[in-house]
């Protein structure tokens, strides 16, 4: 079975940073991709960084630039770091795993990440 278990969000004002942390334990077969989404209320959640198995990265327009998606592979944990924080980055913050033959998700609990002006 595996699990993901998130730190690293909470408070802060616009222009700050706050890096986002995912350990993932259990085992798990054939890695596909590991990435970070984010929710608000009354909206999709929405992709905002990813990095596959291979290394590769893609980011949502709006973070290129501003967030940085990395990992430990050592660890089994993967992280979003943030800089330069702007109060439309407020959401809740979801890591996600793909693996398996199937490509199933597997979610983190979701952390909250506030960005006051």
């Amino acid at each position: 079975q595996v699990q993901l278990v998130e730190s690293g969000g909470g408070l802060v004002q616009a222009g700050g940073s706050l890096r986002l942390s995912c350990a993932a334990s259990g085992t798990i077969f054939r890695l596909n991709a590991m990435g970070w989404y984010r929710q608000v209320p009354g909206k999709q959640r929405e992709l905002v960084a990813s990095i596959t198995r291979d290394g590769s990265t893609d980011y949502e327009d709006s973070v290129k630039g501003r967030f940085t998606i990395s990992r430990d592979n050592a660890k089994n944990t993967w992280y979003l770091q943030m800089t330069s924080l702007k109060p439309e980055d407020t959401a809740v913050y979801y890591c996600n795993l793909n693996a398996g033959v199937g490509r199933r998700n597997y979610w983190g609990q979701g952390t909250q990440v506030t960005v006051s002006s």
